[in-house]
């Protein structure tokens, strides 16, 4: 089994009954999860004309590969309305894996840790309240090194 964290966020329809649907269909799909953390309200990133999202961090332990949770995910995304029309647009359910063990993954489709991990506060703030002295496999530094880096962007613990 390996121990993976997800970063689940929506920002369209009942936002918390689609994290928890999320979190149903990740366990039905071979996902064990282990804790989660609280959820919070974040405010989008790149396209920012949008509501505001709701996240949580997930630590999971999985047999299934990097592709294959992937697969998974995308299958899940897909089954509960993502739709993907707008680049970085709202979204019913998304799910990004953050990393898989300590494993570095670089396709064309899948890259682990995830890329823009460190500069996201929206999954740090959540990542931090699990795992604060996890190193990030690339950089080495903690989680809650790399969440002070990043304190401007507007964040808020609900729950």
């Amino acid at each position: 089994m390996k121990n993976v964290f997800l970063s689940l966020g929506s920002n369209v329809g009942e936002r918390e009954a689609q994290l928890a649907e999320a979190i149903e269909r990740l366990e039905a799909a071979g996902v064990q999860v282990v804790r989660k953390s609280s959820v919070y309200e974040t405010e989008p990133q790149d396209l920012r004309d949008q509501p505001w999202f709701l996240n949580l961090v997930l630590e999971v332990e999985t047999r299934l590969s990097p592709i294959q949770l992937l697969t998974a995910i995308q299958a899940i995304e897909e089954s509960m309305g993502r739709k993907r029309d707008v680049p970085k647009g709202p979204r019913s359910i998304d799910i990004d894996i953050l990393l898989y063990g300590v494993a570095i993954v670089e396709t064309e489709d899948l890259q682990i840790p995830h890329p823009r991990l460190a500069q996201r506060r929206f999954v740090l703030e959540p990542l931090a309240e699990l795992a604060p002295d996890l190193p990030h496999p690339r950089s080495g530094r903690t989680i809650s090194e790399l969440l002070r880096d990043v304190q401007e962007q507007h964040v808020r613990r609900i729950g």
